[in-house]
């Protein structure tokens, strides 16, 4: 049975966001919460830093959200530290939402910018998704990272770009597709909007068994 089927806690779904630094995390985050908000999922958020709260300020201020739902934890090492070795913090952010806010539905964990090995403690998610962008080169899916290979859901972010970066955005999907076998791969364009509501039905679908 997979994780997405048996859910690892009792209460709000808990989905961790993961990738490189700058493959747009918070950019997913700020299109995701307007979409499940649409289809009435109670939700909240969880962003991790090194040593700061910007990805946290900077959802607060975004209006998409109360800024009371958005919660910041400092991971003050390699951002897997807190969403792998150790969630501690993680789940105490996440215990404390559901504890104000039940009741809740989903809470996004969107991790600090790692490499291509960051991957989640099964401990603290449900499922996971990682986010690549075809600026970081056409070649990231051969290089075969734990983040691109376990994740639940794979997301291909900033298609507009490849054209400009010289890569094969065919070529770099259909190698992730055969990398992954039968996970999901998704193509996105955050900026504008594109692939999002493909990305929401997959999550809702797998993680809220909402059809």
């Amino acid at each position: 049975m997979s994780l997405a089927q048996q859910p690892s806690q009792p209460g709000a779904a808990r989905v961790g966001i993961g990738g490189p630094v700058g493959s747009g995390k918070t950019a997913l985050v700020e299109q995701l919460i307007p979409r499940f908000g649409a289809r009435g999922t109670a939700l909240a958020v969880i962003t991790n830093d090194l040593v700061t709260k910007e990805d946290a300020e900077r959802l607060r201020q975004s209006g998409l959200i109360a800024p009371e739902r958005v919660l910041a934890v400092e991971a003050g090492a390699c951002p897997h530290t807190v969403i792998r070795e150790d969630p501690t913090l993680n789940l105490d952010a996440a215990d404390t939402l559901e504890a104000r806010f039940a009741p809740l539905d989903l809470i996004l964990l969107e991790s600090g910018g790692d490499n291509l090995a960051s991957t989640f403690s099964l401990e603290l998610v449900d499922y996971w998704l990682f986010v690549i962008d075809v600026a970081g080169g056409g070649d990231i899916p051969r290089k075969r990272g734990p983040g691109v290979v376990q994740a639940d859901l794979l997301i291909i972010n900033k298609a507009d770009l490849a054209p400009h970066v010289g890569v094969d955005l065919d070529r770099m999907v259909a190698e992730a597709r055969e990398i992954r076998g039968d996970k999901p791969v998704i193509v996105t364009n955050c900026r504008a909007g594109e692939g999002l509501d493909a990305v929401v039905d997959r999550i809702a679908r797998d993680v809220l068994f909402d059809e």
